[in-house]
């Protein structure tokens, strides 16, 4: 900021930073808005790039840190024919720059449209923002369908920021994303993805899901897994959901890795399993019905959220390897052990036997073998051929030899 001020340049913090700074929270990243325009930001700095057609941005590198620096933002009638619009409202290109008191206005929520002033180390609110923050209040900037429709991410992000902060929704932004909820639709699948990632895997995975629930907009995210919460059976897989989103918060508070792929293969267990008996029941073998399964399921969720190939790669490896986990004779548990996928399927399995998809026994088991030393993996080996009955073996009748007679 103080680089741009020197070349001649207004630069304000804005948004989150701004928002989560005064709420005592450490920000995640910071954005800088400023009436210099890409190009200009560019030519005062070489770790400089621009990206974006929808909205034109400077991204600054110092090391691994990006600062996202951002134009000003025009919003008078004027210069409306520049904008481009799809027949629902929606925003398909913006590259219209104005002033700090024209750029607000095209912000989302009052609270993230709060501006610090490195000139006198003041916070500029043009729009309520201070008031709603101390309120605790979630509300957006001009009339709520318009912004909805202008980019219906807004609703999602309305979510986020709700459970996230802990505030409120106001009424009149709330009323309409039961109507324009199927707007989503129109939203690239690769955004939504990345959209939903950032929903669950912020440490308030449970309380988003039920928000997004309640709005109608986990549908619009993954339709597959809401047809399978529509007709569940004692709890499942509604409760298998929750678990899991139960324990990614979980990691995340206790400062552990999340795997996205893993997540996303929880809402959609229910119904690739469904799917495989129904293949099952046309004739397929197991291990088909479920490969055939997997691809189907995968095929029609990548239609709303677009995830990269090799997630759905390892989504089929946890999914097909649950099979195996009955198979434990032989040398057929040291395989399994000794997949890479293991721990992420041994992980998936134990969720499923908490929830009651899987029996509390086998996870027992394979919870002590693949702690256990060498000797103690064959006496648990050697206690499944005790345990299990034999089988009847049949004696062969002798052979009748036929005699010629002379």
């Amino acid at each position: 900021m103080y680089r741009l001020k020197n070349e001649g340049y207004d630069a304000y913090l804005v948004g989150g930073c701004v928002r989560d700074l005064l709420l005592g929270r450490e920000p995640k990243d910071f954005d800088v808005a400023t009436n210099a325009s890409p190009e200009q930001v560019k030519q005062a700095f070489r770790n400089c790039r621009l990206i974006g057609r929808r909205f034109r941005l400077a991204h600054v590198f110092f090391g691994r840190e990006i600062i996202e620096v951002a134009t000003f933002r025009g919003a008078s009638e004027q210069v409306q024919d520049l904008q481009k619009v799809d027949e629902d409202g929606r925003l398909l290109r913006d590259n219209v720059y104005g002033t700090i008191e024209e750029d607000v206005i095209r912000r989302d929520f009052t609270v993230n449209a709060l501006y610090y002033n490195i000139k006198d180390f003041s916070i500029v609110d043009y729009v309520g923002g201070m008031d709603d923050h101390r309120a605790g209040m979630m509300r957006l900037i001009g009339d709520p369908e318009t912004r909805y429709r202008e980019d219906p991410v807004r609703m999602i992000r309305l979510v986020r920021f709700a459970v996230k902060l802990g505030f409120s929704i106001n009424p009149e932004c709330e009323k309409p994303i039961f109507q324009l909820a199927d707007l989503l639709a129109n939203i690239p699948a690769a955004r939504l993805q990345d959209e939903a990632l950032k929903l669950f895997l912020s440490g308030y995975a449970v309380e988003t899901f039920e928000m997004l629930r309640h709005y109608g907009l986990f549908a619009h995210l993954y339709p597959v897994a809401e047809t399978s919460l529509s007709i569940e059976e004692q709890g499942f897989p509604k409760l298998f959901i929750a678990k899991a989103l139960e324990n990614t918060d979980k990691r995340i508070a206790e400062g552990k890795s999340i795997a996205p792929f893993f997540l996303i293969s929880t809402f959609l267990w229910d119904a690739v399993k469904n799917q495989a008996n129904i293949n099952q029941a046309e004739g397929m073998s197991e291990s088909v019905a479920l490969q055939q399964a997997a691809s189907q399921i995968i095929s029609q969720q990548v239609k709303s959220t677009a995830f990269p190939k090799h997630m759905g790669v390892a989504m089929r490896d946890v999914w097909h390897l649950q099979s195996r986990f009955s198979s434990r004779s032989g040398t057929r548990a040291y395989r399994l052990l000794g997949h890479p996928k293991f721990r992420a399927a041994y992980d998936f399995m134990l969720l499923r036997a908490e929830t009651g998809g899987a029996e509390p026994e086998l996870a027992s088991w394979w919870t002590d073998f693949q702690i256990a030393s060498e000797a103690e993996q064959k006496k648990l080996l050697a206690s499944l051929t005790k345990t299990a009955p034999r089988k009847r073996r049949r004696r062969r009748k002798p052979a009748v030899k036929n005699q010629q007679n002379d």
